[in-house]
């Protein structure tokens, strides 16, 4: 249902009252502005303007109810383990770090079965059937494109191979959280790019279990496992 907020004014005990059956949607010149919705025990917002106003960051909701967020919202999330999670805007040193991986991704994969994607690409991942998670790593490597829809717009698989760039809100996530969710959602290697130290780490799984770890320094070349000849100097990504 959708109303004036005049409207809401002058009746708001009639307007609550029928949130308890569908959401009431307030309108302010013509514009949405908010949302009249039912109260939820986990759910710690009753009225909810455009939901580009708050970051709704560190909130747990449900899956429905995080899709229902992401929709409405301008911002980017990632919702992992029950939980949302603000994606801050990048620097621009982050952002020529990872240009410089997606370039040497770009071109050895040219003409092969897989293929190197940058974000923002929501790709969603399973712990088990009942923990959903969304993602949006900064790189990523698909090597099934028969999970791509027939639009070429959603891709339902799971990645070969994520890359992510750390920076300083995204630390916990990265070498935590990620971690534990892509070892568990059958991903085969996963680098975590530290920009503070000017290094590469990289995981290798296998069944779920972490099987390898590698750590390349700055003066030295990282190399995939499972991509046999995927490799390139790290002075050309930190510079």
């Amino acid at each position: 249902m959708i109303i004036p907020s005049t409207e809401v004014q002058n009746n708001f005990g009639k307007y609550l009252k029928l949130a308890e059956e569908e959401d009431v949607i307030i309108t302010r010149n013509n514009k949405k502005v908010a949302r009249l919705v039912k109260y939820r025990e986990e759910d710690n917002y009753t009225i909810r303007e455009g939901s580009s106003a708050y970051s709704h960051d560190g909130m747990r909701v449900s899956y429905e109810e995080f899709l229902q967020i992401a929709r409405e919202s301008e911002n980017r999330y990632e919702y992992i383990d029950g939980q949302i999670y603000l994606l801050a805007s990048p620097s621009y040193r982050h952002q020529i770090i990872i240009r410089e991986i997606f370039v040497n991704f770009s071109l050895w994969f040219r003409d092969k079965e897989c293929e190197p994607l940058t974000s923002p690409l929501d790709v969603t991942l399973y712990k088990n059937e009942e923990n959903i998670n969304v993602v949006q790593p900064d790189i990523l490597v698909i090597c099934d494109p028969e999970s791509v829809d027939e639009e070429g717009e959603r891709y339902h698989g799971t990645p070969t191979l994520v890359v992510e760039v750390l920076s300083e809100s995204s630390r916990n996530n990265d070498f935590v959280r990620k971690l534990d969710l892509y070892r568990a959602a059958g991903i085969q290697e996963y680098w975590i790019v530290n920009q503070f130290a000017e290094e590469i780490n990289v995981y290798t799984f296998t069944g779920g279990e972490i099987v390898e770890l590698r750590t390349f320094k700055k003066e030295e070349r990282v190399k995939s496992s499972i991509f046999k000849g995927l490799e390139f100097e790290l002075e050309q990504v930190f510079g």
